[in-house]
């Protein structure tokens, strides 16, 4: 099998490292617009050859676009118009909706699946890829019934060997979910951080008192904007009403605090352990 690999960051990286992991004949074809990165997949045995967009397509079975969400939208149709009936195109994208609108009447919309691996780290660049990124999470499927029968057999194999169970959601439930329980989070970090960095011009000392709680809370806060920025844009309409949401909650933490209610401070604390089970049976 032959991969063209666009993008070959933390989330294209690990892919193929993955894949390079599990069968003995793929060749990995390195597209990406940064040619540090390239030279760094090549060093860390990510690609096995650089190409064109173009000539990477020509050369490949499978195409991966692992690339912001911004450069999805307007790449995604190109790529198509540049694809064989026999080719898979697989995107990585972090929102859905955008994306599969992009193509929705696309003559080679067929040889397209949406898709998104719930797997990812605070880190990004070549650097960060790990073979063991994929293994035994979800990988999300939209839109199956506008994939050809050839591609999403070959996705359900690609899945499959990578130790990934794939779950089916319609874009927009895709969108309106992971504004939950991933870019809101994201958002929580980033002011979190930076609320403790503000606080920190006047008190030196401040993180020195820092614990496991504080830098596990904060870790997303490590992210790259860059990535972020663009989901955060194509997301905006369901992140917005998460944001509303979750702000109605502090603010109801805040008059509890003020008054020192005690009773619905402990009831707001009580009703948050009921997602314990939840994240346990997730790990």
């Amino acid at each position: 099998m032959k991969i063209a690999l666009v993008g070959v960051g933390l989330i294209g990286g690990s892919f193929s490292l993955a894949v390079k992991r599990r069968r003995l004949h793929v060749e990995v074809i390195g597209v990406d617009k940064n040619s540090d990165n390239i030279k760094s997949a090549l060093r860390l045995g990510i690609i096995d050859r650089e190409a064109s967009l173009g000539d990477a397509i020509k050369q490949s079975d499978v195409v991966i676009l692992a690339i912001p969400v911004d450069a999805l939208t307007s790449l995604l149709p190109q790529v198509l118009d540049m694809v064989d009936d026999h080719h898979l195109v697989i995107d990585f994208g972090s929102t859905k909706g955008a994306v599969c609108a992009s193509v929705v009447a696309h003559p080679k919309r067929k040889c397209f699946v949406a898709a998104h691996p719930m797997a990812g780290t605070e880190y990004s660049g070549p650097e960060a890829a790990f073979s063991t990124l994929f293994e035994d999470k979800i990988m999300i499927l939209c839109e199956e019934e506008k994939s050809g029968e050839k591609q999403l057999n070959l996705f359900q194999e690609i899945c499959k060997n990578l130790a990934m169970r794939v779950v089916t959601m319609k874009p927009e439930d895709h969108d309106l979910h992971i504004a939950y329980v991933s870019h809101l989070s994201h958002i929580s970090s980033f002011a979190l951080s930076t609320t403790v960095l503000a606080k920190e011009k006047d008190e030196k000392h401040i993180f020195a008192m820092a614990g496991s709680g504080f830098a596990s809370t904060v870790r997303l806060a490590k992210s790259s904007p860059a990535m972020w920025s663009p989901i955060f844009r194509q997301n905006q309409e369901n992140l917005s009403g998460a944001l509303e949401t979750y702000i109605a909650h502090l603010q109801k933490f805040k008059k509890a605090l003020d008054a020192q209610d005690a009773e619905i401070m402990v009831g707001f604390m009580k009703e948050a352990n009921k997602i314990r089970p939840i994240i346990d049976g997730i790990k």
